[in-house]
């Protein structure tokens, strides 16, 4: 991946931008090679130095003594020496040497530990779609290496130096995709990372619900400015991908406060902590003092003009006193539905019969009876703040995220046909649909700082997301014709607190450093189910002339009061990580983490070993293996709700609407039919990889992987029936659900492997071309599978907690490859971003073999246009989907009752075709 592009600088051109008097530092450099005179400059000024090592080499610089400022220090030893600042911020500056010097060599890493950058070193960072001066084909110096701070705490480094598999996409990227979220914008730039374009039903459709490796998003931790970010309140229940997940909702940050993201594709739980089994995705906050940008985009799909999008996104940099920084986002986003269902048959009745005939309304009735086969409506607005002040000694810095979010669930139809559609209240039938208003918002505080040679960071994060559903268009038939038609369904609320110490120092051992780093860190979560109101869940006795209705909201029926809970535990954690550099071809890393749960998740003790090693100046070598765990979700301890569900069930196999019950775990009913206390997930990590660099400009990585899940957390199969319902009936549940509970139900075995290659070059002095290759192979297998406990099995072979068509939603269900190649041509005022995408086909598996079916690959091409009018405003046009691509349809899956289904929906690249854009950008 691309990171941000930065303006070349003259070396003193940090030092001229200050807007106030730096710090001065008293430095004693005697004249020496640039190697090591840049290497003391990082001893004695704390600030972090890359460069490219070997194209120094028998450059000199002059001494420098006395007490000034570090950008003047800085500014007199590279005076003559034709190195340039190509990038500052962040506690690290980059070098460069003009293109035509030497050929270059990867950057190199020269400091001994890191701080805060005095304001002077912290120049706004102008991405590559909005910088007005950026130099033409024939200025390009050797472009700096992205630097990182995921995987290595404590010690930036570059890619291409990292020991584990890291992309870093920058907020230009994001924008340049025509995504509305920044999960959507990571499927088409990650090649291991997968996000199907509906997850399953009920809340399933209103999270981002994307994984990393084939694994859940759960089992990849979600990190803001290197802090834990909390998880949705919203479970990822009642669906065919993904399915009992509870990840963070990376959808709450606007994509407008994104400066870029670091993703690690290893397990790096021993670093970092519970959930990080498939690796971590860091979102790095703008920070920029000073400047901004607005802009508006409109699109719709191009089938039916529907699916019409309206986002405007804002960002501004302020100087807050004279050594701080405030930086403001925000977002707004309108989505409008789009459908894909067809009309159904004539021969099919909506209306019940008139004295034996038909009702003459059926010949005069809309047939597309379904409305939701597609995007589903929602609007949001989010916000985000990000604010350092540094007083000396110690900075001071805070950021945080707030939105709300309105979602329209519109469950299917029930036509007049249906017990549930009384005529006194729906002669015509009627569209049930769940509003959920979520809440969400995240703020922390910290200060950091050196105290003896260690750098300290100590902080403090609160995050909340509660999610109200209501329900209207709707009825509680078991109450009769006087039942209300709207609902309040209940409430979802949760909650973490997280207070983190964290230390490192780099120690000179040999000829090289060694970085140690340790912390400690306290998290308190919550998670809060709360009933709602008695009409929505209650139970009638009214039966109608079509028979006995269901029971509850019809659609979604309201947490009871015997859902309704509240769970709390506290973790607490401790860590102790190393990373070695022997030389400059070298590095060796480590790390132990040890994490005690105050409930059913105990202790557990992890680690982690890394290496790197430099076979040549062009090619490296490097691996890892670890342990893992992740933690059951609080809500996948006690969550419950009812909704309906389609599926097929019996021999020969039909398509049913089921009342569908999640059993909270320590339920009765749960408990009845074998449920047992969660316990963790544990992993078990290898990758071992090519680094290669042999020609300037270009990079190529190729990285193994195995990763293996005992233990995992997953939903059950369905389980109805007679038996079950008398099951269900005994312990207090109605005798007109199904049930299914969380279980540690399977061990599977990840293996695959990332290829991403970068490359940038000049078209003579008329273009700058910028190359994105990335593939990824994925293939999961069970390894094992939890026994039927002896209530089930009592219950005769028909009854299996974990079916065949719930094995293969973890292996066959979603694309075991992925390929993109992109492209971004700047040519003047103008900029060309190309990017097609290969899924791979993909297979969808029934209990009965006869269901089976597979789709085939497809290749998604995506453009956008822009054209930068002025030095402040861009204009440009694009399309996701280009060509109007399509999933293979299947009429054998269709619902002919509802004119849906014929689409997989797990090829990640949606089934509404092609969506076309346009977007006006100001930068300020």
């Amino acid at each position: 991946m691309t990171g941000t592009a930065m303006m070349p600088l003259a070396p003193a051109a940090a030092a001229q931008s200050a807007t106030t008097a730096p710090a001065t530092i008293t430095f004693a450099i005697e004249a020496q090679s640039v190697q090591s005179a840049l290497a003391r400059f990082a001893e004695q000024s704390g600030v972090q130095i890359l460069f490219p090592y070997d194209r120094v080499a028998g450059l000199r610089t002059g001494g420098v003594k006395g007490r000034m400022s570090a950008e003047a220090a800085l500014g007199r030893l590279l005076s003559g020496t034709g190195l340039r600042v190509n990038r500052s911020g962040g506690g690290v500056i980059a070098l460069s040497l003009p293109a035509s010097a030497k050929p270059p060599q990867p950057m190199r890493t020269a400091a001994l530990r890191t701080v805060a950058l005095t304001p002077a070193f912290q120049q706004a960072q102008v991405s590559d779609a909005q910088d007005p001066t950026a130099p033409t084909a024939d200025q390009v110096d050797e472009p700096a290496s992205d630097i990182v701070v995921t995987g290595s705490r404590g010690q930036p480094r570059t890619v291409v130096d990292s020991p584990t598999p890291i992309d870093v996409i920058s907020g230009a990227e994001l924008q340049r995709t025509g995504k509305s979220g920044v999960f959507a914008a990571l499927n088409t730039l990650v090649p291991s990372f997968n996000l199907p374009t509906r997850a399953g039903g009920g809340t399933s459709t209103v999270i981002a619900t994307g994984g990393l490796r084939g694994l859940n998003p759960d089992q990849t931790l979600i990190l803001v400015n290197g802090k834990r970010r909390h998880k949705t309140s919203l479970i990822n229940a009642v669906s065919n991908y993904y399915n009992g997940s509870v990840p963070a909702d990376l959808d709450m940050i606007p994509t407008a406060a994104v400066d870029h993201i670091e993703v690690l594709r290893d397990g790096a739980a021993a670093q970092y902590g519970s959930d990080a089994i498939a690796g971590v995705i860091n979102v790095i906050l703008k920070d920029d003092a000073k400047g901004g940008f607005g802009a508006l985009t409109a699109g719709q799909n191009m089938d039916r003009s529907d699916g019409e999008l309206f986002q405007a996104d804002l960002n501004l940099g302020l100087p807050l006193g004279e050594h701080g920084f405030v930086n403001l986002s925000a977002g707004a986003k309108k989505q409008q539905a789009s459908n894909r269902a067809e009309p159904i048959a004539s021969n099919i009745r909506l209306y019940p019969l008139v004295n034996g005939a038909l009702d003459p309304r059926e010949a005069t009735i809309d047939r597309l009876v379904t409305s939701n086969y597609g995007s589903m409506p929602q609007e949001s607005i989010t916000t985000a703040l990000n604010a350092g002040y540094d007083i000396g000694t110690v900075e001071l810095y805070a950021f945080g995220t707030y939105g709300q979010r309105k979602s329209d669930l519109n469950y299917t139809y029930r036509p007049a046909t249906n017990a549930n559609s009384l005529p006194q209240v729906y002669p015509n039938g009627f569209y049930p649909r769940v509003v959920i208003s979520e809440e969400d918002y995240e703020v922390a505080v910290g200060a950091r700082g050196v105290i003896a040679g260690w750098k300290w960071d100590f902080s403090s994060t609160l995050g909340r997301n509660r999610s109200r559903q209501r329900a209207d268009r709707t009825i509680n038939a078991s109450l009769g014709p006087t039942s209300p038609t709207e609902f309040y369904v209940g409430s979802l609320i949760s909650k973490e607190a997280v207070n983190s110490l964290d230390l490192t120092r780099s120690y000179p051992v040999g000829a090289g450093t060694l970085q140690v780093s340790g912390g400690l860190q306290h998290r308190i979560e919550s998670y809060q189910v709360v009933q709602g109101e008695p009409a929505s869940y209650a139970a009638g006795t009214y039966t109608s002339s079509l028979g006995r209705p269901t029971p509850g909201a019809s659609g979604a029926a309201g947490f009871q009061p015997s859902d309704a809970g509240f769970v709390k535990r506290n973790n607490l954690a401790a860590y102790a990580d190393i990373a070695w550099d022997p030389s400059r071809d070298v590095t060796i890393g480590g790390a132990l983490r040890y994490e005690h749960y105050d409930d059913d998740s105990g202790d557990t003790l992890i680690g982690k070993v890394n290496a790197r090693y430099a076979v040549a100046p062009w090619i490296a070598l490097r691996g890892a293996a670890s342990t893992g765990f992740r933690a059951p979700a609080l809500a996948q301890q006690i969550y419950a709700s009812t909704t309906g569900q389609f599926r097929t069930i019996g021999t020969p196999p039909t398509l049913n609407l089921l009342q569908i019950k999640t059993l909270p775990v320590g339920s009765p009913a749960a408990l009845a039919l074998g449920a047992q206390p969660l316990t963790p997930e544990k992993s078990t990590n290898f990758s071992a990889g090519l680094v290669l660099t042999p020609l300037p400009r270009l990079s190529v990585t190729v990285d193994g992987y195995q990763i293996k899940v005992e233990d995992r957390i997953a939903i059950t199969s369905t389980l109805t029936g007679n038996a079950v319902s008398a099951i269900l009936v005994a312990n207090g549940q109605s005798p007109d659900i199904s049930a299914q509970y969380y279980t540690n139900a399977i061990d599977t075995r990840t293996r695959g492997v990332d290829v991403v290659a970068t490359y940038r070059h000049p078209v003579g002095t008329i273009a700058n071309l910028a190359w994105n290759l990335g593939y990824n192979y994925n293939k999961t297998i069970i390894t094992g599978v939890k026994a039927n406990p002896p209530q089930l099995a009592a219950l005769g072979a028909d009854y299996v907690l974990f079916d065949r068509l719930s094995r293969s939603n973890l292996t066959v269900n979603l694309p075991r490859t992925k390929l993109f190649i992109g492209n971004v041509a700047t040519i003047d005022a103008f900029t060309l971003s190309t990017r097609v995408v290969r899924y791979g086909s993909f297979k969808s598996f029934g209990n009965a073999v006869i269901n089976d079916r597979t789709f085939g690959a497809k290749w998604i091409t995506d453009l956008e246009l822009s054209w930068r009018t002025t030095d402040s405003l861009t204009v440009a046009v694009g399309a996701n989907n280009l060509f109007n691509v399509y999933p293979d349809r299947n009429d054998t899956l269709t619902n002919v009752n509802t004119g849906a289904g014929f689409y997989a929906t797990s090829g990640a690249y949606g089934f509404t075709g092609g969506y076309y854009y346009g977007r006006v950008a100001v930068n300020f």
